[in-house]
């Protein structure tokens, strides 16, 4: 008989990062030493436990466990750990796989809970959102690059989970895109202002530095900006504030980077 999981604060953190970075289609890090509960709350997340023993059982179809297939419809996720020596082709081919089974998985309970046959035109839409990868350090280049290439094509949420010291290794990882600087980082931040009914005004010192907070976090990256309003977003309305500060930027940023406490 399995051990029942515990939910503790940490697990609770992770489930709001990894809900945030799947809602979002974001790339996100989690890191922390050995034991503190990392693989434990990421297989819990995306619900992995039976659909991995279905997965790797040759006897078994995707679609022949009702039970899976609702965990799975409701996580929307698939949990993928690669081994020492994986090469980049064989990663590919492993996590296309664990996609594939779970979208099969996840339209049969769809198919059984909707009365009348689902009718998909176009082309056909990816039902997992989100990608949960542990060990992520024994991950080389290439195989990152494809998981970039995915990640882009797919609009699907990647998030990479390791030992400390992944934070610096995968640091910009997925914002390899020309910075903006000068004028046109001003101009597009008036805009984000604008958003949250506000003017930008360099004069003001608490502008000024949010806006140096915003510069050196995101190095101007235009994706990584956008990644980050949409956090501020959340962490004005949680907090009841109007003003984007400093502190404001910093507990937006956090919740993409996400490291043990």
């Amino acid at each position: 008989m399995s051990e029942r999981f515990i939910a503790t604060k940490q697990h609770r953190r992770f489930v709001e990062f990894a809900d945030t970075i799947k809602r979002n289609a974001t790339i996100g890090l989690c890191y922390g030493p050995a034991g503190v509960g990392k693989t434990l709350s990421a297989r819990r997340y995306s619900r992995w436990d039976g659909a991995d023993e279905v997965f790797n059982d040759p006897y078994q179809h995707v679609f022949d466990n009702p039970d899976v297939n609702a965990a799975l419809h409701r996580s929307r996720s698939v949990f993928y750990t690669p081994t020492v020596s994986d090469t980049p082709k064989n990663v590919a081919a492993d996590i296309r796989q664990l996609l594939n089974n779970a979208d099969t998985a996840i339209e049969e309970h769809a198919r059984r809970k909707e009365p009348k046959p689902l009718i998909i035109t176009g082309p056909h839409p990816r039902q997992v959102k989100l990608i949960v990868i542990d060990e992520a350090e024994r991950l080389n280049p290439t195989a990152l690059e494809h998981i970039r290439d995915r990640y882009d094509r797919e609009h699907i949420g990647v998030i990479l989970i390791g030992m400390p010291g992944i934070e610096r290794r995968f640091s910009g990882f997925a914002h390899h895109y020309t910075a903006l600087t000068g004028d046109e980082l001003h101009f597009i931040l008036t805009r984000h202002w604008r958003k949250f009914g506000a003017d930008l005004d360099i004069d003001d010192f608490t502008d000024t530095q949010a806006i140096a907070t915003i510069a050196r976090l995101t190095g101007g990256n235009f994706r990584l900006i956008q990644r980050l309003f949409a956090q501020i977003a959340r962490v004005l309305t949680i907090n009841d504030l109007s003003v984007i500060t400093a502190d404001v930027v910093e507990a937006a940023s956090s919740t993409l980077v996400l490291g043990a406490t």
